[in-house]
């Protein structure tokens, strides 16, 4: 297997950013992905926006799917103290399981699942998370539930991880191959997640700068600030 790079990497974080400005939309106005209804307690709609960029990108992977098969859209956008959140909630958790780790390899660990907050790509509306459905709405399925952490699944959560069946292995493949040719990469530790025009893509493609940086959304609390 190809080593993985995390997010906690410092190649990540070295990647520049020249922002471009491009505008967040809302996934659920254009009508065209399914929007699932785990993340609709978010009442401000944060979680359904994506730089037009990334929804370019995914309508034309859609495109490229099987007949009778539809991405199914979770969550785009992250407010940063939100992101925050996320990371610090799992850091402690990693921090009590296991008391003997120096912080750095915390802050390693916890980038597997959760991108630390000052590069993170969901919180540039760069990133989805994401799995496929068929026609009637219904998850296929991929091997480990989205947001499985790599201690629950016993690691099952990686991509290329080869401790799934053969039925989740080509779904997961056929989800692969279209948001790859479409032009997103995948960050190899969670199946669901792939992004364009942060940092991590940026590095993984060699392109020289980014074009998305983290950023409030305007009409939010905080927007602006």
């Amino acid at each position: 297997m190809t080593e993985i790079v995390l997010m906690s990497d410092p190649k990540v974080a070295a990647v520049p950013v020249q922002e471009c400005g491009e505008r967040l939309m809302d996934v659920r106005q254009h009508g065209r992905l399914l929007v699932d209804e785990r993340k609709w307690q978010d009442a401000a709609g944060a979680f359904a926006h994506l730089r037009e960029g990334v929804l370019d990108r995914l309508l034309e992977a859609q495109a490229q799917l099987p007949r009778g098969l539809r991405l199914l859209f979770v969550e785009g956008y992250r407010q940063p103290s939100l992101q925050r959140h996320y990371f610090d909630e799992y850091a402690a958790q990693l921090r009590a399981d296991q008391p003997e780790w120096p912080a750095e390899r915390v802050r390693s660990a916890a980038s597997r699942y959760v991108s630390p907050p000052e590069i993170a790509p969901h919180s540039a509306g760069a990133a989805v998370d994401l799995t496929l459905a068929d026609d009637d709405g219904r998850e296929l399925y991929m091997g480990t539930r989205m947001n499985a952490t790599p201690e629950e699944s016993a690691g099952a959560c990686y991509t290329q991880a080869v401790d799934i069946s053969q039925e989740a292995r080509s779904h997961r493949d056929i989800l692969s191959t279209a948001l790859t040719t479409a032009g997103l990469v995948n960050y190899p530790t969670e199946w669901w997640h792939w992004s364009y025009g942060d940092r991590y893509w940026a590095l993984m493609t060699g392109a020289q700068a980014a074009h998305y940086g983290p950023r409030e959304l305007d009409g939010l609390p905080g927007a602006g600030k």
